[in-house]
């Protein structure tokens, strides 16, 4: 075992100059790849295997990460009726605001209209591109969703990409053995040791972030070019205004409420939004999200909960993207929808986004799911929107990732399992209180060593 101590001595060290801090690299990595996917984009586009090689990557090292952080940390606590509480008090949150991103698209839809005066004919858009989408969307119900949590074997979420797979698994297996008492003290302190190797990986891992983020960022801007944007750029300026009104005003009032600054917590978190940002996924920052959610001060078992079912539930971004885009369609094509069609639409939207969870191309397919329940808005319409698609992609997840961030702070408050001296030290970029690493994951390209 690994004492405290010893890991704050690992890391009292000088910080490593800015060039060779991983947000500078990954940062220098996007300008390369849109410079690359602008000015030659066969090159660029071609650079699309090293991005999704660091996807694989990075799934394949989520489910150990999470397994033994939730096993550890439920192992380690004194009432397992804390579990149920966190999880009920964590779906509560992501009901209420996930709903509020819906209507919050909604609203802004409604209000800016950015689909009015395109007058375009469903019948005369190309749709062989969407058909992929919506036949995906087919097999989308909230039956499938649920019982596609409960996996074949014990063993076999390790071998698969579904998250929520994983969690049922280490909570059932965190409760068991916490329930075993002394009996199991032997397997929690091998879990507790394992614990450093696999952090490790993760490390190693990440040190490739920047040739994923320049593999992914040259391929979308190769693919789709720079000039795809200014073709639909109301609709995509409408997305990134309405989802950064959302984190600064919504997100922002309720971190506020809780005592803490959610700006503080974005640049906390920078180096993995631009990770995010040039990957156009949230699942390659989870690893470093849950770690650095701990450092700051929330206790390791909130942090095992909430995350990874956020990274399923909790999609604030996507939800915005949903009744966003299905208006626009709707405006674009002259569809009149009355307000019944659109609470019809948003009672549709919030069933669907949940069962879009470890969903490819998520919110494409889940829109997909959607205008297939209501009629009224033609699905061939989204050919209007799949070229921009990849570029609102990229603020769908940067959204997500930042609304997951501030959830796990609220529900750790909520909780009373938030250290809030460690936390405000942490957003203030000062020294951690004892016994801690005072260095980030991706700031230093070095994390720290779990401890027992």
């Amino acid at each position: 075992m690994h004492s405290l101590a010893a890991a704050d001595a690992a890391h009292a060290r000088a910080p490593l100059p800015f060039y060779r801090q991983l947000y500078f690299q990954v940062v220098v990595a996007i300008i390369l790849g849109v410079l690359l996917g602008h000015f030659e984009p066969a090159y660029g586009a071609a650079f699309k295997p090293l991005g999704d090689a660091f996807i694989k990557l990075i799934k394949m090292i989520i489910a150990p990460v999470i397994f033994l952080t939730i096993v550890t940390g439920i192992a380690g606590m004194t009432q397992l009726s804390s579990v149920g509480r966190v999880f009920g008090k964590a779906m509560a949150y992501f009901l209420t605001f996930s709903t509020l991103a819906l209507v919050v698209g909604l609203v802004v839809a409604n209000v800016m209209q950015p689909g009015a005066g395109m007058h375009i004919n469903p019948a005369e858009l190309d749709q062989k591109e969407v058909s992929s989408y919506v036949a995906k969307s087919h097999d989308m119900t909230l039956v499938g969703f649920a019982m596609d949590i409960i996996p074949k074997t014990l063993v076999s979420p390790f071998v698969g990409d579904n998250i929520l797979q994983v969690l049922l698994v280490a909570v059932l297996f965190g409760v068991a053995l916490a329930m075993s008492g002394n009996t199991g003290k032997p397997v929690l302190n091998f879990l507790e040791s394992l614990t450093v190797p696999v952090f490790k990986l993760v490390n190693i891992v990440m040190k490739a972030a920047p040739i994923g983020a320049f593999g992914a960022m040259a391929f979308t801007i190769g693919k789709f070019g720079l000039g795809s944007l200014l073709n639909l750029a109301e609709l995509v300026a409408t997305f990134y205004i309405t989802s950064l009104l959302f984190v600064l005003v919504i997100l922002g009032a309720v971190a506020r409420a809780c005592g803490f600054s959610v700006i503080k917590l974005i640049k906390y978190l920078k180096a993995e939004l631009l990770l995010v940002l040039g990957t156009s996924s949230s699942e390659s920052a989870l690893p470093s999200l849950m770690e650095k959610m701990e450092r700051a001060g929330c206790r390791k078992s909130v942090v095992g909960l909430v995350v990874p079912t956020g990274y399923s539930f909790n999609l604030d971004g996507t939800n915005i993207y949903m009744t966003l885009a299905a208006l626009f369609i709707a405006q674009a094509t002259d569809t009149h929808l009355t307000l019944g069609h659109q609470i019809a639409l948003l009672l549709v939207a919030m069933l669907s986004s949940k069962g879009a969870a470890g969903v490819t191309g998520a919110g494409f397919i889940t829109l997909a799911a959607t205008l297939a329940v209501v009629p009224e808005v033609p699905v061939a319409g989204m050919a209007l929107i799949l070229g921009v698609d990849r570029f609102m992609s990229e603020c769908r997840s940067l959204t997500n990732f930042i609304g997951n961030a501030v959830a796990t702070v609220v529900v750790s408050r909520w909780e009373n399992a938030l250290d809030h001296q460690r936390l405000e030290a942490a957003l203030n970029g000062a020294p951690l209180p004892a016994a801690e690493p005072s260095a980030t994951a991706l700031d230093s390209g070095v994390l720290p060593q779990p401890t027992a």
